[in-house]
């Protein structure tokens, strides 16, 4: 089961996605007038809290801003992954379309498997003005969720639509310190992301003529056949793509011969 390499990038694009909804968030200084003096476009990566934390602590003096990290700025990052037992749908379903340049093969996949993705976003200020900027400019969007459409399997023009919910919002500032220490406001929002997960793909061949065959009874041994039923399409040269119906023959058999399923003759 292990054995065959696959990689859909289906949680990738997930991340990108959602990583695509903060990264046009802007910051804007007014004077006295309401005129803009100053307008920042948030700086947006991807890394844990802590890792920018970490930065603050270590640069915090005011005086030394040649290397201290610049804000106001956000981070995110991937904080859990849970499976999803209430979206769980049977696992037999085909997912199918026929082969890019073949009408005699068609790829396939099975029913995705439901995982909800959680996601952390960090926000960092230095004044509580520009984080309440920040906050207002994403919590109208969710109410509580804001549904994003993802591509998951181009070849087979699978799309999803992926609802992202926004969990819980939570406030922190930091006041200790002498004047010359950087102040952090900092906001921590949560998100869970409904997501599908796909397995590899799967390559067939397209079933153009199906035969049942009848029997007098249900004696196992000596099976006296009494007709056979073939359908094809019709035509029988269409794309599967078309729009076409089918043609369906009856033979019937009066002689009471046997029938070898194993080799479809006569005995």
């Amino acid at each position: 089961m292990f054995n065959r390499y696959f990689y859909n990038e289906g949680m990738r694009k997930l991340t990108v996605a959602f990583g695509t909804l903060f990264n046009s968030i802007s910051c804007k200084t007014l004077d006295s007038s309401g005129n803009v003096t100053q307008s920042i476009r948030v700086p947006l990566a991807y890394g844990p809290k802590e890792k920018f934390m970490v930065r603050l602590d270590q640069q915090a003096d005011l005086d030394n801003r040649e290397f201290a990290i610049t804000l106001p700025r956000m981070g995110f990052e991937i904080s859990g992954i849970a499976y999803d037992p209430g979206r769980k749908l049977t696992r037999i379903n085909k997912l199918k379309r026929v082969k890019s340049g073949s009408n005699k093969t068609y790829d396939y996949n099975y029913t995705p498997v439901p995982y909800n993705i959680s996601y952390t976003l960090s926000i960092f200020t230095a004044t509580a003005e520009n984080g309440l900027q920040i906050v207002e400019q994403i919590l109208p969007y969710f109410q509580p969720d804001y549904t994003i459409t993802l591509n998951l399997i181009p070849e087979l023009s699978i799309k999803r639509d992926v609802p992202i919910i926004l969990n819980s919002v939570n406030y922190e500032d930091s006041y200790n310190g002498d004047f010359t220490t950087r102040r952090a406001v900092i906001y921590t929002l949560e998100f869970v992301a409904k997501t599908y997960l796909f397995g590899p793909a799967t390559t067939q061949n397209i079933i153009r003529t199906v035969q049942s065959d009848t029997y007098t009874d249900t004696d196992t041994t000596n099976k006296a056949r009494e007709s056979r039923i073939t359908i094809t399409p019709s035509p029988t040269s269409a794309d599967p793509d078309d729009d076409f119906g089918f043609t369906t023959s009856i033979q019937n058999f009066t002689d009471g011969k046997t029938f070898d399923t194993t080799d479809g003759n006569d005995s």
